[in-house]
């Protein structure tokens, strides 16, 4: 199958992702907790707030009314809004933005980023400088039907994860328009626009 991260994700291989940058998406995100865990033990607690399996930079602003659910790791400069949700294993890197009324889970959001509010981003990877108008979603579960399992378009071939769950892969730069959707198993080449109120379905041919 031929999909690198790095091809999406122009630093993944200098990140503290770089020993599972071989890795699928979906394969990233399967195993998400233990991975977060893996980066949280080895956090220096002069640099971070370490308060069991949640770690938030020092440097980071977390406003009041945030939930928070380890595993977790909030980098550097990011900042966590009023009513934001994390959970099911997170990582953020550098100056990311979660706003208020927005829930990512089981995600790793690489510098930069930004989920503007009111988003829903399930067990996804987002490349560097990424934003979500308000109101997008990344959709992680084929509700509509009995096969569950998310499939990927890659090179023109649908071709199956083996997972009931995986959001998308999203290149660095791209940009997720107000109340648009992406379906579960979105590949989106880095600097995408995906216009306001669009439908990706990486299934549609």
């Amino acid at each position: 199958m031929q999909l690198q991260l790095a091809d999406y994700i122009r630093t993944v291989r200098q990140s503290a992702l770089a020993e599972w940058a071989t890795l699928l998406p979906w394969q990233l995100t399967c195993g998400a907790p233990e991975y977060v865990r893996t980066l949280l033990s080895r956090l220096s607690s002069s640099d971070y707030l370490i308060d069991g399996e949640i770690a938030v930079h020092r440097t980071a602003t977390l406003e009041p009314g945030a939930v928070l659910k380890g595993p977790l790791v909030i980098g550097p400069h990011s900042f966590i809004a009023t009513g934001a949700y994390l959970r099911g294993g997170c990582w953020l890197g550098e100056h990311c933005i979660i706003g208020p009324g927005a829930e990512l889970k089981t995600s790793f959001v690489m510098d930069g980023s930004k989920l503007a509010h009111f988003n829903f981003v399930g067990d996804s990877v987002l490349g560097s400088g990424v934003n979500l108008e308000a109101g997008s979603i990344v959709c992680n579960y084929r509700n509509e039907r009995e096969d569950k399992q998310v499939k990927v378009r890659i090179g023109g071939q649908l071709l199956a994860t083996g997972c009931d769950k995986f959001g998308a892969l999203i290149g660095d730069g791209a940009r997720v328009g107000a109340n648009a959707v992406l379906a579960p198993g979105a590949i989106l080449q880095p600097g995408t626009v995906v216009r306001r109120l669009q439908l990706f379905d990486g299934e549609v041919a």
